[in-house]
């Protein structure tokens, strides 16, 4: 009888659906991952302009196998427990009546980082550093509530348009505890994944110290530190190859900043920075040497 009531108080809280149809006004869609769909909505609640992430519940479940008998915490409950300026903030999770998560954030007006990379504009060419740094603070929060991103790259960065730095989308983010730092589970973009990420070998917060740096070095010269491919026998250049100076794509860097991004690219994580505090504090100190424009406060 005692194991009865137990069992019945220790049962799941029922989970509220939603009917999103009713409740948002889907505008048109802004963007798809490879496991979600992305909508620009008005919340008929509040009136307000609001990103809708839904995601595919066949492709999510596919993923949390991989940590079976892990207890993976959900997207939403990840992105819920984040907040900083530069990452986009989340206001609201749910299910849907087809019982897929969602989430509601706020909505970003701007492009992505891969747009400035791919053109090489002048907002790119002057504020470079400010994206740096401001993407950088955002991992550092990241890595503060004990998560890996596992997918950072230029794809999962918006700016908006008052040029700030807004990192997006935590479908791939583990705890950043033993369980989930165990070899065998190889997940990310792949030429920006690692070289220990794709060896399957142990895994902890300097994978993200390594995309970092690949998109640093991206933003330098719209080139990667490698021939691009997206092949297994692509990424393996990150193993057998070293990386190319950025110096030789973009002969003007100054060498502070080409030493900060290639150090950030070492096959080995003990050879990396060993964290990205350490990043953004020596790119503040290089930024005067490198440009005039005003490099934004470490925030609180």
């Amino acid at each position: 009888m005692l194991q009865f009531f137990k069992s019945l108080f220790n049962k799941n809280p029922r989970i509220q659906k939603v009917d999103l149809t009713k409740r948002f006004e889907l505008i048109g869609r802004v963007g798809q991952g490879s496991m979600s769909k992305v909508w620009r909505a008005r919340d008929s609640m509040t009136g307000r302009m609001v990103a809708l992430k839904i995601l595919d519940k066949e492709k999510t479940d596919k993923l949390n196998s991989r940590f079976k008998g892990l207890n993976k915490p959900t997207e939403s409950e990840i992105a819920s427990s984040l907040s900083h300026p530069n990452i986009v903030n989340t206001i609201e999770t749910g299910y849907t009546l087809e019982k897929e998560e969602f989430l509601v954030m706020e909505f970003v007006e701007g492009s992505s980082l891969s747009f400035f990379i791919e053109t090489q504009n002048e907002t790119m060419q002057q504020q470079r550093l400010n994206f740096m740094i401001e993407l950088g603070d955002a991992i550092e929060h990241f890595h503060s509530q004990k998560w890996i991103h596992r997918d950072i790259c230029p794809r999962n960065v918006l700016i908006s348009s008052d040029n700030h730095v807004k990192l997006i989308d935590f479908g791939l983010a583990v705890p950043n505890t033993p369980d989930f730092q165990q070899p065998g589970n190889r997940t990310g973009t792949a030429n920006y994944m690692a070289p220990e990420l794709i060896k399957r070998k142990k895994t902890d917060e300097r994978i993200d110290i390594f995309s970092y740096a690949v998109t640093c070095y991206e933003m330098c010269c719209k080139k990667l530190p490698w021939p691009e491919g997206n092949s297994l026998e692509a990424v393996v250049q990150h193993i057998n190859n070293p990386p190319n100076p950025i110096s030789s794509h973009y002969p003007e860097i100054d060498p502070q900043l080409e030493d900060f991004i290639m150090k950030g690219l070492a096959r080995e994580p003990a050879d990396r920075w060993s964290n990205i505090r350490q990043m953004t504090d020596r790119l503040r100190e290089i930024a005067p040497d490198i440009s005039s424009v005003k490099v934004p406060p470490r925030p609180d």
